[in-house]
């Protein structure tokens, strides 16, 4: 039986990181740090809100980066990425700026709503069963369709796109004492981490998962990756069943640890975010919250990654109410 050679991914450098940072200026928004009106917490929290992503997600960045250093010849025979979720929109969105053709492989199940997005921005969609999908995933790419596969995490250049938001966050808060991060395959929080170990060392750098999908701490308390319970939740855009094996051996290297939130405590930090700042996250992007409202041990004061906003309305309207959809 063939069995394709492990794919192996490098962590960006500082140097690819600041590169992205200038080619991505005026493709993406250079989004605010702003404080969390909490006083009862007695620790500074910040937020990073990429949510104010046109997408309503970091993933144009990573998603930019990739696609502005490949060669045009290859962006003319399109580009595709395997999501269901905030990347698929990321890339459709670079795409139609760049006037080329993109698929999006999703799982059948895939909700309407993320699909009808998908479509909105001109991309094709590519419904398959979830294991062919995962095994799109899994890789690095799909037979019969054309054009440059570019995954949601495991790509050194989607990392270096991703890394430009720890850039923007020591730009503005250089005292920072931990960075809190949403961690669903590890492309974001690889890439902070990144740009945070080269130009503040001293700053520690935190996957945040949900508890009932929470495959890295289970990985690096065993300290080796492991498959853990995956119990489904409004969390949808974060946690999964096992860390992607190229992405293990540099999360272990790259973060200082993992925390995780319930699934109430999530849905209460996205109810505290709308109360308090106006601010619409989805459970991912409130993840990085709940577990900031815990306190992190000798952290004064925290970024919180505000992932994104692509909540669907009616469990926004659910959470608002006082209940856990």
């Amino acid at each position: 039986m063939h069995h394709p050679s492990p794919i192996t991914v490098e962590a960006p450098t500082l140097g690819e990181i600041r590169d992205a940072a200038e080619r991505l200026r005026g493709l993406v928004v250079r989004t605010p740090l702003v404080r969390l009106n909490a006083p009862e917490i007695p620790h500074e929290i910040w937020l990073k809100l990429e949510s104010l992503q046109p997408i309503g997600s970091f993933k144009l960045r990573g998603a930019g980066y990739a696609m502005l250093t490949t060669a045009r010849s290859m962006l003319d025979r399109g580009v595709y990425t395997a999501s269901a979720g905030n990347m698929a929109q990321g890339v459709a969105w670079v795409a139609r700026e760049l006037g080329v053709p993109c698929t999006v492989v999703v799982p059948d199940h895939a909700p309407a709503t993320k699909l009808a997005a998908v479509e909105r921005l001109g991309g094709r969609v590519v419904k398959v069963p979830f294991e062919r999908w995962w095994q799109t995933l899994m890789e690095h790419g799909h037979p019969g369709i054309e054009g440059r596969f570019i995954h949601p995490v495991s790509d050194r250049r989607v990392m270096a796109g991703n890394g430009t938001v720890g850039l923007e966050i020591l730009t503005d808060l250089p005292d920072v004492d931990a960075v809190l991060v949403p961690f669903g395959g590890g492309g974001l929080s690889t890439g902070i981490a990144t740009a945070v170990r080269a130009l503040s060392p001293r700053t520690r750098v935190y996957a945040c998962e949900v508890e009932t999908a929470a495959p890295l701490r289970a990985s690096l308390d065993a300290g080796e990756a492991m498959t853990t319970d995956y119990t489904p939740s409004f969390v949808d855009g974060i946690g999964g069943r096992s860390v992607l094996a190229e992405m293990w051996p540099l999360v272990r290297e790259m973060l200082d640890g993992a925390r995780s939130a319930s699934v109430a405590e999530i849905a209460d930090a996205v109810r505290l975010l709308v109360e308090r700042n106006r601010v619409v996250a989805e459970g991912a992007g409130a993840a990085s919250v709940a577990v900031a409202a815990q306190g992190v041990p000798d952290a004064r004061r925290i970024v919180c990654v505000v992932s994104g906003g692509n909540i669907d309305t009616a469990k926004l309207v659910r959470i608002l109410a006082g209940e856990v959809p």
